[in-house]
């Protein structure tokens, strides 16, 4: 199977496609196609990669994907246990910019949705309120037909593009489009990463996993993800460390080795300047809410 691109199977009697998924686990490998992509998380935890944006996801999440972003929805380690019994849900809407026609977006009416698609490419998420009335219109349209299909649709696009809960994951627009070759490096790279953020890893480890030098290696992850290697490690790391703040059993101190800092004045920092909190105040507005 190829990593990148992902090829949408599509048959000759749909402008748009729309999948609802239950799995164990979502479709994991790196991945990019030329179709925008809405994706709703019904059921299942985990992190989001999206361009150069790393973030958890949990159920009733939804996030918009422009365009040939490169992007994976890894979910947490137990669901690929097969006896957890844990599953994934999801609703995905892949549209063309061309299954309405070139003469749509020339209409005056069409521009906002031209300008939203075009937006997408930085990563969209939809918060509440109107995060509440898509998941409805979103499950209707998995079984909406023929001409309902495609009004359901334009309300879902009518929602976000008049939403004001909208979270733009990447501060710029950029040119994403990986080549099956780089897909493959860096698909690699996160998946070993997220396997073994546990632990200490060297630039020159990373680098023999992408099969680069250590010096092609950062210069290659920097202009794909706009962030060092380092930088996206210790994102997965305070990601993660996040998820462990949950539970009141685990103390700050196994929190911070578990999650692959080698030191606790190290985690607090990382931790702070990603979250805005200190794991403790972090941890302690968690047990409040």
């Amino acid at each position: 199977m190829k990593i990148l691109p992902f090829k949408l199977p599509r048959s000759s009697n749909e402008s748009f496609v729309v999948e609802h998924n239950t799995s164990q686990h979502l479709y994991n490998p790196l991945h990019q196609h030329p179709e925008l992509q809405v994706t709703l998380i019904l059921q299942g935890t985990g992190t989001a990669f999206i361009g150069g944006y790393i973030g958890d996801f949990k159920p009733n999440d939804i996030f918009v994907i422009g365009s040939n972003v490169p992007h994976v929805f890894k979910n947490d380690e137990q669901y690929f246990d097969p006896s957890s019994g844990l599953q994934a849900e999801v609703i995905y809407i892949f549209f063309d910019q061309t299954s309405f026609g070139d003469q749509f977006y020339q209409m005056p009416e069409a521009r906002e949705l031209l300008e939203m698609i075009s937006k997408a490419r930085q990563g969209i998420k939809v918060h509440s309120p109107a995060r509440e009335r898509l998941i409805p219109k979103m499950k209707l349209l998995t079984e909406a037909r023929n001409l309902e299909k495609i009004i359901v649709l334009l309300e879902i696009f009518n929602e976000i593009v008049n939403s004001e809960n909208l979270e733009y994951l990447s501060t710029e627009i950029g040119d994403h489009n990986v080549d099956e070759n780089e897909g493959k490096r860096l698909n690699d790279v996160i998946q070993f990463t997220m396997d073994q953020y546990q632990r200490h890893i060297t630039l020159e480890e990373i680098s023999d996993i992408a099969n680069m030098t250590p010096s092609a290696f950062c210069r290659f992850f920097k202009q794909r993800t706009r962030k060092t290697y380092i930088n996206f490690l210790n994102e997965i790391r305070v990601g993660k460390a996040c998820k462990m703040l949950q539970n009141k059993d685990m103390s700050i101190v196994d929190i911070c080795y578990k999650s692959g800092f080698s030191n606790l004045s190290h985690f607090n920092r990382k931790f702070k300047k990603q979250t805005g909190f200190t794991p403790s105040k972090y941890h302690s507005t968690l047990v409040n809410h």
